[in-house]
């Protein structure tokens, strides 16, 4: 009597299942780093509009303001994007940024004497 060969064998699926376990190992961590790397550019990201919408206030009245991110109108904060500006006068700001779900911040220092000056930098 002949036997029906079709179909596979346990030993055939245990080698896909480690296969697809070890794959999955590889990719999740890979995976939450990408994550954490796109927070991170939304956090610079927004740095940078609030940068624009302190150059849109200074235009108008000849000095920085915390204020006027939230006072611009035209500028609102990404979802889990924290933004704090200090030390804001006529000669200039700092700002921060971060995101909830990262690890990383970023700040900002324009016209107060900072030797990088308007560049985002990481803490």
């Amino acid at each position: 009597m002949l036997r029906d060969t079709r179909g596979f064998t346990l030993i055939e699926l245990l080698i896909v299942v480690v296969i697809i376990g070890i794959l999955a190992a590889i990719a999740i961590p890979q995976f939450a780093s990408t994550k954490e790397r796109a927070f991170d550019a939304t956090a610079k990201s927004d740095l940078r509009n609030a940068m624009a919408a302190q150059e849109a206030y200074f235009a108008d009245n000849q000095t920085y303001d915390p204020a006027a991110i939230s006072t611009a109108g035209n500028f609102t904060t990404s979802t889990g994007i924290t933004i704090s500006v200090s030390t804001a006068s006529a000669g200039g700001y700092s700002a921060t940024a971060s995101h909830s779900a990262s690890s990383n911040n970023y700040w900002v220092e324009v016209g107060t004497g900072s030797t990088v000056e308007g560049k985002v930098q990481q803490n």
